[in-house]
């Protein structure tokens, strides 16, 4: 099996697909949270609340995702990824819900950048330079 570094972010999302799957099944609504850290995957999970409580009794919520729907999730995350610009750190973020048995989905984006990383490129990149030409 290929180290996770050498593997598409494609096939990295995938894989937290098949590992969620049986979490996801059921689940009515919540929010699935990706970190990258060089466009490696990290961390990963699902924020939910599968259970309700009505008059001191608890109760499932309503019916959740099926097999189809965490397929129809993976693709769309899957399709997300093409939106992803120019950054390498930050998180991935799917709010779904289950409406009327559709699925629905928000997604959004966080990037991330670290200043000193920046600056000591900047360093390296002057450090180079000819001492003539540094200004």
């Amino acid at each position: 099996m290929p180290k996770v570094y050498e593997m598409s972010l494609t096939r990295q999302l995938s894989l937290v697909f098949e590992q969620l799957e049986p979490e996801l099944l059921g689940l009515s609504g919540g929010t699935l949270v990706v970190c990258l850290r060089n466009d490696v995957i990290g961390k990963f999970g699902v924020k939910h609340d599968p259970l309700e409580c009505r008059d001191g009794v608890v109760v499932q919520l309503r019916k959740g995702m099926q097999k189809r729907h965490v397929a129809s999730f993976r693709m769309m995350a899957i399709e997300a990824l093409k939106h992803k610009k120019n950054w390498t750190h930050g998180e991935m973020i799917f709010d779904f819900a289950m409406k009327q048995d559709s699925l629905v989905i928000s997604t959004w984006f966080e990037s991330n950048y670290n200043l000193t990383a920046l600056l000591e490129k900047e360093n390296e990149s002057y450090e180079r330079q000819p001492r003539a030409s540094r200004q």
